[in-house]
């Protein structure tokens, strides 16, 4: 293209013949970006940056007027497996895009900050340990995309990019962000997900055009206060990370999503709640909230509040006039006063329900269920409204090694739907599980010492949900294929070494969580008859490859294979999520 000419002399001098041949580069897409100043070399295999030299030493042809040609100035050379770029980048000074995303880049040439007209750079899923300094002299930038490199510090003069727009530097090694960052007051978009920040500069308040913030996983302990008064801010992801309290947003007037999940909340306080009058997404699931404040209802504009997995007993019921309320998930609760097959009917129901209960709450302040008389000592740890009443046997986070006998002897004539005997140091399931047979859908044994399934336990075959997470299991009897109806199974957390091939029997699973086990392999045309599962998660296990096929595997919405040590499907695919992850396995299928 003409943008490659020199930058002084003889105006076609870029343009002499090349003595050793060219890469495979049609001739006819040459031609195309020396009038559109646009080349695509995507996916073409090319292996060197002399590329772009090979490129430029093209000749003109007979018919070619090169004073009629354009400077390039968009180069385009993702896909690839480029271990360089020469500094030869420098003569194409028109540039204004450059995407080197997706090769092997070790290091970046001091060139680029020649290039004074770039306003995009794109040199993520690379190999990048560092940025040169020179960098920081783009004035025009606009758009630095960073992420899936090796990056571990980042120069301190970042803040000359004042017209920077959209930095992401997600999936590196980070500790820490230069305070000159404070000065990227145009910035709209900042990702500093999958880092290892333990903590946020306070001056990043001042980036006062800032819309979206990313830092979910990394090793925050605290938000700066600060960032409360950050009056752009429309999206505030933090899930995934040490946090033990929200801040309170006094400023935050836009703020549209606030995602906190997989944190360490404890408590949700009114003040962190009462001035996000935008709100629509509040995301808290998988911390250790216990109650949620009546000003909850000041967020008249929310539409999704996930709460599930936390420690949360009794709500307000008033939850259910939020006007705007389209998804309330509250799984995994200890609520005494909802009961479980009511949660499962869907948000509609549930807020119907809590409506219903709004006159009672007034009565009955405190939402405590009515007290039952106990006769017996022995009787007070059992809750008999539980039983009756939420069809219930509850008996967790006693570190007993066994379940007392009157607690089955309390069930008699009560048919209870769901058992909780998590968070205890039972080396076994309880024989007398099997006497729940007739009504048991689920049991939660999870956080004990259990190491072998019992065959009692394959006898509940009314069973839907299943979960046995942090144990000692090493397998499963054969016989569990007698649990027709079982859709949900946790394994997570246990010592398998191989994927449990009763499993592949149990047709009516939906959801196999199979995480932080030792598995080194899963037969993918067993899978495959399996259509109904949507959710297989197989993160940091030992597997050594992933089988091509399992690309056929379509019924699949949710496939997690991080943290494991095979070669490929590459970081780079598996951050593209399931469908990507599929579609490149359906593509490494033999003919």
């Amino acid at each position: 293209a003409g943008a490659l000419r020199a930058a002084a002399g003889d105006p076609r001098a870029g343009f002499r013949r090349a003595a050793e041949p060219g890469p495979a580069v049609p001739q006819g897409l040459i031609r195309a970006a020396r009038k559109s100043g646009q080349l695509n070399l995507s996916g073409r295999g090319l292996t060197e940056g002399e590329c772009l030299l090979r490129v430029q030493n093209l000749s003109f042809g007979a018919a070619d007027r090169w004073w009629e040609q354009t400077d390039l100035t968009k180069l385009i050379l993702a896909s690839n497996k480029l271990q360089c770029l020469s500094e030869d980048v420098k003569l194409l000074p028109a540039l204004t895009v450059l995407d080197v995303h997706d090769n092997q880049l070790t290091s970046l040439p001091s060139a680029l900050g020649q290039l004074e007209n770039l306003q995009k750079l794109d040199v993520s899923h690379n190999k990048l340990k560092s940025i040169p300094e020179e960098v920081m002299q783009l004035s025009h930038l606009r758009s630095l995309l960073l992420q899936h490199n090796e990056l571990s510090c980042l120069p301190d003069g970042f803040g000359q990019l004042v017209h920077l727009e959209e930095l992401d530097v997600s999936n590196n090694h980070l500790t820490d962000i230069p305070t000159s960052f404070a000065l990227l007051i145009n910035l709209v978009r900042l990702n500093l997900a999958c880092n290892q920040l333990k903590n946020l500069p306070a001056d990043i308040s001042a980036m006062r055009s800032l819309r979206q913030l990313d830092c979910t996983k990394n090793y925050l302990e605290t938000v700066p206060s600060k960032l409360a008064t950050m009056a752009s801010l429309e999206q505030l992801y933090l899930r995934k990370n040490k946090l033990r309290s929200l801040p309170e947003f006094p400023s935050c007037k836009l703020l549209k999503e606030l995602h906190a999940g997989e944190n360490q909340i404890e408590i949700l306080n009114a003040e962190n709640l009462k001035h996000l009058n935008s709100l629509s997404v509040l995301e808290l699931r998988d911390n250790k909230i216990k109650s949620v404040p009546d000003e909850i209802t000041l967020l008249q504009k929310l539409e999704r509040l996930d709460l599930a997995n936390n420690d949360i007993s009794r709500l307000p019921y008033t939850l259910g006039n939020l006007p705007q309320l389209k998804f309330l998930a509250l799984e995994g609760n200890p609520l005494r006063t909802i009961r479980r097959d009511l949660l499962q009917k869907g948000t509609q129901e549930l807020l119907k329900y809590l409506r219903s209960k709004i006159q009672d709450d007034v009565t009955n302040p405190n939402g405590e269920p009515p007290v039952t008389a106990m006769t017996l000592p022995s009787e007070s740890r059992i809750n008999m409204h539980a039983i009756t009443t939420l069809k219930l046997l509850e008996y967790s986070e006693k570190q007993a090694a066994v379940v007392p006998e009157e607690m089955f002897d309390a069930v008699r004539s009560h048919p209870v739907t769901t058992v909780n005997f998590s968070k205890n140091q039972l080396s076994e399931i309880p024989p007398r599980i099997a006497e729940l047979k007739d009504s048991l859908c689920d049991v939660n044994l999870g956080f004990n010492k259990i190491s072998s399934v019992s065959l009692e336990l394959c006898l509940l075959r009314k069973l839907t949900h299943l979960d046995l997470r942090n144990n000692f299991l090493t397998s499963l009897p054969e016989e569990m294929e007698a649990l027709t109806g079982l859709q949900v199974i946790n394994l997570s957390f246990n010592r398998f070494k191989a994927f449990p091939g009763v499993l592949y029997r149990i047709l009516a699973l939906e959801t196999i969580l199979l995480s932080n086990n030792q598995v080194g392999s899963v037969d993918p045309l067993q899978l495959k008859r399996m259509d109904r599962l949507g959710t297989l998660d197989l993160q940091n296990n030992d597997l050594l490859q992933v089988p091509p096929e399992l690309g056929n595997c379509e019924s699949l919405r949710t496939l997690l294979l991080e943290g494991n040590p095979f070669r490929t499907p590459r970081a780079a695919v598996l951050a593209r999520g399931t469908a990507a992850v599929l579609e490149y396995l359906r593509s490494r299928i033999p003919a």
